[in-house]
């Protein structure tokens, strides 16, 4: 059964007032708010087994391995990984692109093309602009249309050989559009190049299978999925793990080391340089478990009611324009009010305890595309309510009002 009442208790942040007001938390697509759960399990772990891993014999520092290894395991399972090595931790979906942009400087040279699509976040833009600039690579852009869709038929026609790497998001941050990512897959692999798929904005929402969609890189973030902040997750298929080159090097990602010459370490040490953030991984762990307690699929039924409540009634409102109407949403939904800047909006909110993101939403191409400077965007989680949402339409009402 799907308590919300049960689940909202589990978060101490939600019952503090802001402005003298009660919080109603719409910032989710920046980052979630923590259970008790992976609080207490922080405290636990600093406070029973804080210790380096990998490396020492005496008792704390093998619990703290094990601990390590087991959240490993975690997300393995979550996300169906074939092998654990497949498996890095990293400091966020920011670093796994990153890592696998700088490897595939061997692979891309003058003349081969690199594709992303316009719904992408500067993180799954620059890298690969980046990844151009040192190899002479082209990048191509899979364009939009005005329901924040991609358009199907020119991802086609722009897709050839000439295409090395494809990078899509699962689900935009600014828009919510769900991305017919399985579609674009099996296509970017009948010309031969890998896909990365960025999945920040996916992981709250559902639970991905890598093995069904047969990507070749997924990355996401910690803190969106009720974990700690600088965690995240690269899952890369073990043939390109070991295809790719270190991203770092120092301890740990190595196996021998002379003035002459460093062999590296197995999967997945050969790309997890120095002290992870041992806390954070273990923790990660804790809150996947805690988010599959719940059952995805709970979670994803009730944030499309809550989508399709926030939609209807934000409709209601005179001169406001709702951006991104695709067909498949996950719950965020980007919307201005006519002549009304949407900062002035969000300041307006903050005063009334309502938290919300105003801005590009690091989507500039996005807001261009529109010809807007950005969006006041509401994102809903699963310890939301339809109460909370009366209070946002109360809100952006009074808020118009106000500065019209």
């Amino acid at each position: 059964m799907f308590d919300i009442n049960k689940i909202r208790a589990d978060f101490p942040i939600l019952n503090q007032q802001v402005n003298g007001k009660p919080l109603v938390y719409f910032d989710n697509a920046a980052s979630s708010q923590k259970p008790v759960q992976v609080i207490d399990a922080i405290s636990e772990y600093y406070s029973t087994i804080n210790a380096n891993i990998h490396r020492g014999v005496h008792t704390l520092s093998q619990k703290a391995t094990d601990a390590y290894e087991v959240a490993r395991e975690t997300v393995r399972a979550h996300i169906n990984a074939k092998h654990t090595h497949e498996v890095l931790f990293t400091s966020g979906t920011t670093f796994g692109i990153n890592l696998v942009a700088n490897g595939f400087t061997a692979f891309v040279k003058s003349g081969d093309q690199v594709m992303i699509s316009a719904l992408e976040h500067h993180s799954n833009i620059v890298p690969w602009q980046m990844l151009c600039e040192r190899t002479g690579a082209d990048l191509v852009v899979i364009p939009m249309n005005e329901n924040g869709e991609l358009i199907l038929t020119e991802f086609d026609r722009l897709l050839s050989d000439k295409v090395k790497i494809v990078a899509v998001n699962h689900i935009s941050n600014a828009l919510g559009t769900i991305n017919p990512i399985k579609y674009i897959i099996e296509k970017v692999h009948a010309v031969g190049a890998a896909v990365l798929i960025d999945g920040a904005q996916s992981t709250p929402h559902l639970r991905p299978d890598v093995q069904a969609l047969d990507c070749d890189f997924y990355a996401f973030s910690g803190h969106k999925i009720c974990g700690p902040t600088g965690t995240g997750i690269l899952y890369g298929k073990e043939e390109w793990l070991r295809k790719l080159p270190p991203y770092q090097g120092g301890g740990e990602m190595i196996a021998t080391v002379t003035f002459a010459k460093t062999t590296y370490a197995d999967l997945p040490h050969k790309f997890e340089a120095g002290t992870p953030h041992i806390e954070g991984g273990i923790v990660l762990g804790k809150a996947i478990d805690y988010l599959n307690q719940i059952g995805f699929e709970n979670i994803a039924a009730y944030e499309q009611e809550l989508l399709e409540y926030g939609t209807t009634e934000l409709s209601k409102i005179e001169g406001l324009k709702i951006y991104g109407t695709a067909q498949e949403k996950a719950s965020v939904i980007s919307f201005n009010l006519a002549g009304i800047h949407p900062y002035d909006v969000g300041v307006i909110l903050d005063k009334l305890g309502i938290a919300v993101r105003t801005g590009h939403h690091c989507t500039q191409p996005i807001m261009d595309y529109f010809g807007i400077p950005g969006t006041i965007r509401a994102s809903f989680a699963f310890y939301n309510t339809k109460e909370e949402i009366d209070s946002l339409v109360a809100g952006v009402k009074k808020a118009q009002q106000m500065l019209s």
